[in-house]
């Protein structure tokens, strides 16, 4: 018989722990609680949860896990050094303890997301759409376009005649942004609510898995590429700082420049999951009450809207398409949590997870 804990966690039945503590000659008059942490607290037990660590079938999972990903990987995109660091992560946290396990099985999520959008290198999707170059620009310049000195501007290219040391500062803090609050939220909810860490974590890769989808329907070139390229294509373009190289020289750093060197693809401005990440992150803020966090989870969302524009790495529109796939995703996530299939993964991961 199993039970579910305040967040749906599973815990053993107080006749379980009874029976199982009726084996153990040190705990038999003890009350409940009582016995449940004097079972966990003896050798034998430590001694089991170790040797079930090193188990026949760990081992192989791991094993079979690692060299499937490096093998698979080279294969598609060639060695690199990131992919043993991956490797090095996975397999440090899931032998090291009973608690570091659960954590990075609940992370293999966000392993899998980062897996899938490295793998986009080896399937470019310039070859199996036209990039939109010309065409976005002049959209945008329509829909948004600003007078400026008898001319029309994007908004890119009013910003790009207009910076300014604080907007750029702040532009490359919001845009640092991007990654980390989302994994510092997930962290935090996978220690105080395994439930919330679920639901955000899942909706998170589903968000990601519909933006890839529009990256194949409709490449696009971001703002930057037309101003240094104009709107010829040419496949072989590397990722580009673009504005955001104004921070990496005002520090004397190289933040960005190394992020945009392991762009899996220029050519994926359209949606922009920079604009959807911060919308999860404050869907499931709001919806699990962290109250005055939600206000700071507000700023960083807007900030980082308009450093996406400012920067020169997206378009207005491309901002409202990854609105669109937040919304879109997030949506589809609630109403399939209710399904019985939802409910049956749910209560799968939780049971894998369990403290």
């Amino acid at each position: 018989m199993r039970k579910t804990g305040p967040h749906g966690s599973s815990l053993l039945s107080f006749s379980g722990f009874r029976y199982f503590c009726a084996l153990k000659s040190d705990c038999l008059m003890l009350p409940e609680p009582e016995m449940q942490e004097s079972l966990i607290q003896s050798p034998s037990f430590a001694r089991r949860e170790n040797e079930g660590l090193f188990s026949a079938r760990s081992i192989l999972l791991a094993v079979s896990a690692t060299l499937g990903y490096l093998l698979l990987s080279y294969v598609l995109i060639g060695f690199k050094t990131d992919q043993l660091v991956l490797a090095g992560i996975f397999n440090f946290f899931f032998f090291a303890s009973r608690p570091t396990r659960r954590f990075i099985l609940g992370f293999s999520i966000f392993i899998v997301y980062w897996i899938i959008f490295d793998y986009m290198k080896a399937f470019p999707n310039y070859r199996y759409n036209e990039v939109h170059i010309a065409s976005l620009y002049h959209a945008e310049k329509g829909l948004f376009g600003i007078n400026w000195h008898n001319g029309v501007l994007t908004p890119n290219e009013f910003f790009a005649r207009n910076v300014s040391m604080a907007m750029d500062i702040a532009a490359g803090l919001f845009y640092l942004c991007w990654v980390p609050v989302p994994l510092i939220f997930a962290s935090v909810m996978f220690f105080k609510n395994r439930n919330a860490f679920f639901q955000f974590s899942l909706t998170f890769f589903l968000v990601n898995l519909i933006g890839f989808i529009g990256y194949y329907i409709y490449p696009a070139a971001p703002p930057w590429y037309v101003a240094a390229n104009g709107f010829d294509f040419h496949a072989a373009t590397p990722g580009n700082t673009a504005g955001l190289g104004r921070f990496d020289h005002l520090f004397g750093i190289s933040v960005f420049k190394n992020l945009y060197a392991k762009s899996s693809n220029v050519f994926a401005a359209m949606p922009s999951l920079h604009a959807a990440y911060m919308m999860i992150v404050l869907f499931y803020g709001l919806k699990f009450r962290l109250k005055a966090w939600n206000a700071l989870f507000v700023v960083i969302m807007l900030g980082i809207w308009f450093s996406a524009v400012y920067s020169g790495h997206h378009y207005i529109l491309d901002i409202l398409a990854g609105m669109g796939c937040a919304v879109v995703g997030i949506s589809l996530f609630q109403w399939w949590i209710r399904t019985r299939a939802g409910g049956r993964l749910m209560d799968y991961l939780l049971a894998i997870t369990e403290k």
